[in-house]
């Protein structure tokens, strides 16, 4: 093992023995070299005024070799701002500033040893970075039966995880926090866990109420007080969009310092809070340790960086880094909100309007970008393929029986003319006898 990672496994092992025991073997193994060509460049950009011959980019005039093709389109920007190498980390200025933003919109992180967001090639990156980390074969990743199916592929099949499955729903409708209680404790004999908490949740758009946000953060420290490791996982890639009757904060401060077996993992971005979907900008930030902790966690996670991607994209890191600095970012921010919440509003009243409660229900929605229908008649993938063969009309089959519908994508005006055509879609196959 390389001394670098042994230093660092000792750093984490006295500071807290069980997220040492987090670590998936590969998270033991890595580490960030300290002098590597990064390091050296890192050096040499402080120390070398005269001649810098370290870095692999082209240098002209002073500054990053450019296309002119290429910069007449950016020329907002400086060139040292988006053509060089953005570090591992990312942007210093933008981790800075999400981690302002992110304290301002989540108080409950406030004095709970937060560290300063590393900067990913968005939330997915982010997640495949904690399978990483924290996942051996075998290990349990627990994830309600409502999910994102890229889950499987990070958890699953990249990192040979066993995917436990809760209700996301219980009787009354609300979040199971029981049920993700009984799966988390099914997991004593293995002494881990991985626990995926996505809220506002893709793909049924739920985000629990205050008193369902208590009840999970207290089925995770029953675990941990049970002797089980919980890596807590807050999967945030919605977060900001609660229209309605529901938590307006990421678990993740609820959950940092709540018990030492308890790892506070957030993973966010600008993707869908900024409304930024191809610049590819997300963040992992650990919660609730110590800053020694904090510090080997950045350098296992900067390793898992260096050995993959090396860096993100400097442009877009630049691009959010000076929204957020605008003076006009929070009208503009707001304006979006209000379209968004204005769709799920309409949405909402047309389920509501009992027209259509013979063919299907809805499952809860209070956020995000996206609804859940629950057929009643006939199969989810022969209406898909109807409504997009027959009206040109695109969902999403889940299971049997459940249709996704993003209403994030359909102009207000537009929703009711949607949800009718899903509606006669229905009629028609129950004509042809097309029932499940």
């Amino acid at each position: 093992m390389n001394p670098l990672a042994s230093k660092l496994n000792e750093t984490i092992a006295k500071e807290n023995q069980h997220v040492y025991d987090m670590l998936s073997d590969l998270g033991k193994l890595i580490y960030f070299p300290k002098e590597g060509i990064l390091s050296q460049s890192a050096e040499a950009k402080q120390k070398a005024n005269k001649f810098n011959a370290t870095i692999g980019i082209a240098i002209e005039n002073g500054e990053p070799m450019h296309l002119k093709v290429i910069q007449d389109t950016l020329s907002a920007y400086k060139p040292k701002d988006i053509y060089e190498y953005a570090p591992p980390a990312g942007k210093p200025e933008l981790r800075s500033a999400w981690r302002a933003k992110m304290l301002e919109e989540n108080p409950s992180l406030e004095g709970k040893g937060l560290g300063n967001p590393i900067a990913t090639n968005a939330l997915t990156h982010g997640l495949s970075i904690v399978a990483d980390l924290y996942t051996d074969k075998g290990d349990a990743v627990i994830i309600p039966d409502k999910n994102w199916e890229n889950y499987e592929l990070t958890f699953g099949i990249r990192r040979g995880a066993e995917l436990v499955y809760y209700p996301l729903y219980n009787e009354q409708r609300k979040f199971n926090a029981a049920g993700l209680r009984d799966a988390l404790m099914a997991q004593k004999d293995k002494g881990k866990a991985i626990v995926v908490l996505n809220f506002p949740n893709n793909p049924t758009g739920y985000t629990p109420g205050h008193e369902e946000g208590l009840e999970i953060v207290a089925a995770v420290k029953e675990a941990a007080e049970a002797g089980i490791n919980v890596v807590a996982v807050t999967d945030d890639a919605y977060f900001g969009l609660f229209f309605e009757g529901s938590m307006q904060e990421s678990l993740a401060g609820q959950l940092a310092g709540i018990h030492p077996r308890v790892l506070s993992v957030k993973v966010d971005g600008a993707t869908k809070e900024e409304y930024v979907w191809g610049f590819r900008v997300g963040f992992i930030t650990y919660a609730g340790l110590s800053d020694t902790m904090l510090a080997a966690l950045e350098q296992k996670t900067m390793g898992i960086i260096r050995a993959t991607i090396s860096s993100g994209p400097h442009p877009s890191q630049t691009f959010v880094l000076h929204a957020l600095q605008s003076p006009d970012f929070k009208a503009q921010k707001q304006e979006k909100f209000d379209i968004m919440k204005a769709r799920a509003n309409r949405t909402k009243s047309l389920l509501d309007s009992g027209k259509f409660d013979s063919v299907w229900e809805y499952y809860p929605f209070n956020s995000g970008y996206f609804m859940c229908l629950k057929l009643k008649t006939v199969g989810a993938e022969a209406l898909r393929v109807h409504l997009l063969d027959k009206y040109g009309i695109g969902t999403i089959a889940l299971g049997e029986a459940d249709l996704r519908v993003a209403f994030s994508c359909i102009e207000e005006g537009n929703i009711e003319e949607l949800f009718e055509t899903i509606y006669q879609g229905v009629l028609d196959l129950e004509k042809v006898g097309a029932a499940k």
